[in-house]
């Protein structure tokens, strides 16, 4: 039966039917299957219902007292000076060669970290008012439709459907109607 088929369908390919054929075979199943529209009342409507977090940010401004030292960079002579100073102390200090090399060593350290922190504290400190910003994120739950649960009538029978929009008192049916071979 399949190489019957086959080879009929060959046939048509070949003498260019195809399409035709086709054609007619698709057209014989629509003429047995019809497709009719209905409205059926609805019973119910109920929304389906999906809890949303939602996040709004919020800026709050406000003017906050700032202390700073303006002006120039700081050039790095009191480090250096405070350096060649402790330097020569921690030398004179020491009484024997390598106590005198340890000892100049030391107190340059010592002298250039003095150095620097007095030639901060030789700037004034202004104080200024700066605007600061920070942003706030407030949340809350938040329930949103996702759809209806619809129940309609049909032939003395309750049928459930979804739908994304709610149908209002009556819904569309499609009905597909085909024979029952027997």
């Amino acid at each position: 039966m399949y190489f019957v088929l086959r080879s009929r369908m060959f046939f048509l390919v070949q003498a260019g039917l195809a399409l035709p054929a086709l054609l007619i075979c698709t057209l014989t199943a629509y003429a047995e299957r019809q497709v009719v529209y209905e409205h059926a009342p609805v019973v119910a409507s109920i929304p389906i219902v999906k809890h949303v977090r939602v996040s709004t940010p919020r800026e709050e401004c406000w003017q906050q007292e700032v202390a700073y030292r303006p002006g120039h960079r700081q050039t790095g002579v009191s480090t250096v000076v405070g350096a060649l100073v402790g330097g020569a102390i921690g030398n004179a200090v020491g009484h024997h060669k390598k106590n005198k090399q340890v000892g100049a060593v030391l107190g340059a350290v010592l002298g250039g970290t003095v150095g620097h922190a007095v030639g901060r504290k030789n700037r004034p400190i202004v104080n200024n008012s700066e605007e600061v910003c920070r942003v706030y994120h407030d949340s809350y739950q938040e329930e949103q439709i996702i759809g209806y649960r619809v129940q309609y009538q049909f032939n003395d029978r309750i049928y459930t459907t979804r739908t994304r929009t709610d149908p209002g008192e009556s819904i569309k049916l499609r009905l597909a109607i085909s024979p029952v071979a027997t």
